[in-house]
C-alpha cells in the first residue's frame, strides 16, 4: 500500500521526493521519509510519523542537503506502530546505505533471527529494516550495489518493491518487485522510479513497468531492467494518458469532492472510442478474441470492496443482455475455496489501482486454473492488466480520493460496454435492442452533470445528521448494491454505522433496528420500467415508516408515490432501470462526504486506509 518514489538527476531530490510523495500519500500516510545522497556524498535522511505535512515541517525546520539521488517513502504500516522509528527509510552497512519498502516481507522472522546470532542490532520493529540490514551486510561482500541487491532479494518471500542507495555509489538508484507495483520514469538526463505514474508525472510522461521478479538500476543517463538472475529484459514504454494537473485539487474543497464532480467526463472517456453506428464495440475485447468470448458459458466477476459493488450493479445488466451467468467473487475468497473453473469460464477482474494483492492472486489463481481473464483498470502499466489475457482502461483520469467514486462509475460503464459487446457477438440482442441500450449509456454523462445539481439538498441533510450514529440503507434488483455502496462509503468516511440491505430482506431480520429517528436511505426502481418491483419497495417505506424511522428516498423525477412516506426525496433524471444505479449513487457519495466535512474529518484520507491495497 506504501507510496514509493525514486530519483536520479539534477542536483533536486528533495524537491522531486516530495513532489512525488505527496502526489502518492494516498497509497499512505502514517510516516513518511526521504534518503538523498547529496554533493559531497553523504548520505542524509529525515523521516516522521504523522502525514506528509509532518515531514515538510522537519524538512523546513531542519532541511537537509540537496542532491541527484535519492529515494522517498509515505507509510501504511502493516509491521509496527506508525512511529518516527518505523518510518521508512531503513539503513544498513553503518548508516551509509537506505531502503524503502512496499509490502510484506512473510520470511523476515527467520532473517531477522540469522542477523540477531550474528551481532546485528535493530532499531525498529519492521520487516523492512531486516531487508536494509541484510543489504548493507551483502554489500560489505562484494561491494556492488546491483550485486548485492539481487543476492537478498532472492532470498525474501512475500510481496515486496524495495528502493535503495548507498552512499559510496552515488547517482544510482537500485529497485525491485515482486507482486507489489513499481514503474519507471523516463526522463531527459534524469530518471524516476515511483509506485504508479503520479510519482513523477510532473516530469516525464514516458514511463515503463516492470515486471514480476524484476530488478532496474537507474542513472541520470541508463535504465537496465534484469530478472532476478541477471538475465537482461526487454521493456515496453509508454506514454501516460494525463498530466500533473490532472493529480491537483485545482481549487476544491478536497480531491473527493474534485473526482465526484468529474464523473460525467470519466463515464464519458470510458466510453469513447468503443461505440460504433451505435453498437458496442471494444477494440480490446475484438483483439482478444469474438470468437473465444461466443464460446464463454460462463462469467466470474472478482473484485473488492468498491469495485465488487460495481461488478453487483453488472451482474443485473450482463445476465440480462447476454444470457450468461454470472457470479461475483470477493476476491480474497475466491482462491481460497477451490472454485470450478474451466476453459469455458471467463474471470472479470475489477481494480482501480490494478495492483490490488487480493485481486491479482485471484487472477494468477484463475489463469493457472485454465480460465480466461480480463481486467477492468484505470491505471496504465498496472500488474493486474500485465497478468490478464485482456484489458479494458477505464480512462477515468487519476483518482487521489482514498473513497473511490469516479472510479465506480466508471467501472459500471465499461462493465455494460463488455456486456453490450458480448451480446452483440452472442447475437443474445438484436442490433435494435442493443442501439437502444447503447444511447441509455450515452446519455448518461449528461445525466450524471444534471444529478450533481442536488448537491446543496444532501448538504442540509448531512448538516442536520451530524451527530447521527447509525445510517441504513435499502434497495432492490440494481438499488441493492448501490445500497451496499452506499453504506461502505459512509463506514470509510464518517466513521459510523451503516449498512445495506436488499429491501425485501428487511422483515426477515434486519427490520428490529429500526427506532424512531432511525435514519434510512432508500434507492426507489423507477415505476415506468420495473412496475412490479416500485410497489413493493413503497411498502417497505410503509413498513419502516410505520416504526418511525426517517425515510430518504432516492427517486427519479416525477415518481409522486413516494412523496406521502418519504420525509425527503432527493430526485435523479429518468433512466431506464439498469441504468438508474451511475445516477442514483451519486447522492450517496456526496451525503458521505459532506457528512464527513460536517463532522471535521478527513474526506481524502480516512483513517485506517489506504487507496491501492497492495498486501493480502
Amino acid at each position: 500500500m506504501c507510496g514509493i518514489v525514486g530519483y536520479v538527476g539534477d542536483n533536486k531530490s528533495v524537491q522531486v521526493l516530495m513532489g512525488g510523495l505527496r502526489r502518492l500519500e494516498y497509497r499512505g500516510y502514517d510516516s513518511a521519509g526521504i534518503a538523498v545522497i547529496d554533493g559531497e556524498g553523504t548520505l542524509n535522511t529525515a523521516k516522521r510519523a504523522g502525514k506528509l505535512a509532518v515531514l515538510a515541517a522537519e524538512l523546513k525546520a531542519n532541511p537537509i542537503n540537496n542532491g541527484n539521488t535519492g529515494i522517498g517513502h509515505t507509510r501504511w504500516a502493516t509491521h509496527g506502530a506508525p512511529n518516527d522509528l518505523n518510518a521508512h527509510p531503513h539503513l544498513g552497512d553503518n548508516g551509509k546505505l537506505a531502503l524503502i519498502h512496499n509490502g510484506i516481507i512473510e520470511n523476515f522472522s527467520v532473517l531477522k533471527d540469522e542477523l540477531l546470532a550474528e551481532g546485528f542490532t535493530f532499531e525498529s520493529e519492521t520487516d523492512t529494516e531486516v531487508a536494509a540490514i541484510l543489504l548493507g551486510r551483502e554489500y560489505q561482500r562484494v561491494g556492488d550495489l546491483g550485486d548485492a541487491f539481487r543476492a537478498v532479494v532472492s532470498r525474501l518471500d512475500g510481496a515486496f518493491t524495495l528502493l535503495a542507495v548507498h552512499q559510496d555509489q552515488p547517482g544510482i538508484v537500485v529497485g525491485a518487485r515482486r507482486n507489489s507495483p513499481l514503474v519507471i520514469g523516463l526522463g531527459d538526463g534524469e530518471n524516476f522510479l515511483g509506485s504508479d505514474v503520479a510519482a513523477f508525472v510532473e516530469y516525464t510522461r514516458r514511463a515503463v513497468a516492470i515486471g514480476q521478479d524484476q530488478i532496474v538500476t537507474i542513472t541520470p543517463d541508463l535504465v537496465t531492467v534484469t530478472d532476478f538472475a541477471g538475465n537482461a529484459v526487454e521493456v515496453e514504454e509508454f506514454d501516460i494518458a494525463w498530466d500533473a494537473s490532472a493529480s491537483e485539487k485545482g481549487g476544491w474543497s478536497s480531491f473527493m469532492a474534485k473526482e465526484v464532480s468529474e464523473q460525467p467526463d470519466a463515464v464519458r472517456n470510458t466510453l469513447r472510442g468503443r461505440i460504433h453506428e451505435g453498437q458496442a464495440v471494444v477494440p480490446e475485447l475484438t483483439e482478444f478474441g469474438d470468437d473465444v468470448l461466443a464460446g464463454i458459458r460462463r462469467i466470474v466477476v472478482v473484485a473488492c470492496g468498491t469495485a465488487a459493488n460495481a461488478g453487483y450493479v453488472a451482474k443485473y445488466a450482463i445476465e440480462k443482455w447476454t444470457r450468461v451467468p454470472v457470479d461475483i467473487e470477493l476476491s480474497h475468497e475466491f482462491r481460497y475455496r477451490d472454485p470450478v473453473l474451466n476453459a469455458e469460464t471467463l474471470v472479470i477482474s475489477i481494480s482501480q489501482s490494478g495492483e490490488t494483492m487480493d485481486t491479482l492472486m485471484a487472477v494468477k489463481f484463475a489463469r493457472e486454473s485454465g480460465a480466461k481473464a480480463i481486467s477492468i483498470c484505470n491505471t496504465q502499466g498496472a500488474t493486474i492488466p500485465r497478468e490478464s489475457d485482456a484489458v479494458i482502461y477505464t480512462h477515468a483520469g487519476p483518482e487521489v480520493a482514498v473513497a473511490s467514486t469516479k472510479g465506480f462509475t466508471a467501472q459500471i460503464a465499461a462493465l455494460y460496454l463488455f456486456g453490450l459487446h458480448l451480446a452483440r457477438v452472442r447475437g443474445s440482442l438484436s442490433e435494435a435492442e442493443c442501439a437502444v441500450q447503447i444511447a441509455e449509456l450515452q446519455a448518461i454523462p449528461d445525466k450524471l452533470a444534471t444529478t450533481l445539481l442536488q448537491e446543496s439538498t444532501v448538504h442540509e441533510l448531512a448538516t442536520w445528521m451530524a451527530d447521527t450514529r447509525a445510517v441504513l440503507f435499502l434497495g432492490r434488483h440494481v438499488g441493492f448494491p448501490i445500497a451496499l455502496e452506499g453504506a461502505l462509503k459512509l463506514k470509510e468516511l464518517a466513521y459510523i454505522h451503516a449498512e445495506g440491505f436488499a429491501a425485501g430482506e428487511l422483515k426477515h431480520g434486519p427490520i428490529a433496528l429500526i427506532e424512531p429517528g432511525q435514519p434510512v436511505f432508500v434507492v426507489v426502481p423507477s415505476p415506468r420500467g420495473s412496475a412490479h418491483l416500485h410497489p413493493k419497495v413503497v411498502s417497505n417505506i410503509q413498513e419502516i415508516r410505520a416504526r418511525g424511522a426517517r425515510i430518504i428516498a432516492i427517486a427519479e423525477e416525477g415518481d409522486v408515490a413516494v412523496l406521502p412516506f418519504a420525509d425527503t426525496v432527493i430526485r435523479i433524471p429518468l433512466a431506464a432501470p439498469l441504468f438508474e444505479p451511475l445516477l442514483a449513487v451519486v447522492p450517496l457519495q456526496i451525503f458521505a462526504m459532506e457528512l464527513a466535512t460536517v463532522k471535521g474529518l478527513d474526506v481524502d484520507q480516512p483513517r485506517n486506509l489506504a487507496k491501492s491495497v497492495t498486501v493480502e
